[in-house]
């Protein structure tokens, strides 16, 4: 039931807006004349996803993370990272939609319990997908990783939240996330409850146990009505 709630955390990519980075690659570089393939986005990825193991392990800086995944196509274009990173982060607010069954959601629990997001993403993008999507009234608090110093799944930064949230009992506290590296064991390390948004892309590591485990945010609400 919701009288069981005081707060209820999302994270934003694949949480509550889709995050089509494809698209947004495209879209940045058809800016360039550049017709970008599935093979130049299995090359990014590759380059990509390392650099956010290293970021969500506090190795390098959320400026680091935004600019080395671009240093290849820096070179090609003549352009700088700083520039392509940017233009790809307008991009991707310009794409941007919410997930299905995120706006019942916002409204099923909007003015009975504090909302709030807690996100590895990068402040441009994020501040202005919640203008876009007409989500901003609905959150209580915005913290963004790259604001803070420390990325999920660091403790400090759900505490952070916590705090600005006026530290309410962490058995009254849900984080809703879609990666069990970040999402999860951040709720874990924080003493949160936790649940998992499962698309069926990625596996469940063996010492991350989510309290729950859906396929779709509908799920929540009947999971939050119950």
């Amino acid at each position: 039931m919701l009288e069981n709630w005081d707060c209820i955390l999302f994270d934003a990519d694949d949480t509550l807006f889709h995050f089509d980075a494809y698209a947004g690659l495209q879209r940045l570089f058809a800016g360039y004349d550049v017709q970008f393939t599935d093979q130049d986005y299995i090359d990014y990825q590759s380059v990509n996803k390392p650099l956010w193991v290293d970021y969500q392990n506090g190795a390098i800086s959320a400026l680091q993370l935004q600019t080395r995944r671009f240093n290849g196509w820096s070179e090609k274009l003549s352009i700088s990272p700083e520039i392509l990173n940017s233009g790809f982060l307008s991009a991707m607010a310009e794409i941007c939609t919410p997930l299905e069954g995120a706006v019942s959601l916002m409204n099923l629990l909007h003015g009975k319990v504090k909302m709030g997001i807690i996100t590895n993403g990068f402040t441009a993008l994020q501040q202005t997908r919640l203008e876009r999507t007409g989500f901003r009234d609905y959150f209580d608090i915005l913290v963004i990783s790259e604001q803070v110093g420390v990325p999920k799944p660091d403790a400090q930064i759900f505490d952070h939240a916590l705090s600005l949230l006026g530290n309410p009992p962490r058995d009254r506290v849900m984080m809703v996330g879609d990666t069990p590296e970040s999402d999860i064991l951040g709720g874990m390390n924080a003493g949160i409850k936790t649940c998992w948004l499962d698309h069926g892309t990625r596996p469940l590591p063996a010492h991350i146990t989510p309290d729950w485990q859906i396929k779709r945010l509908s799920e929540l609400e009947i999971i939050l009505k119950a």
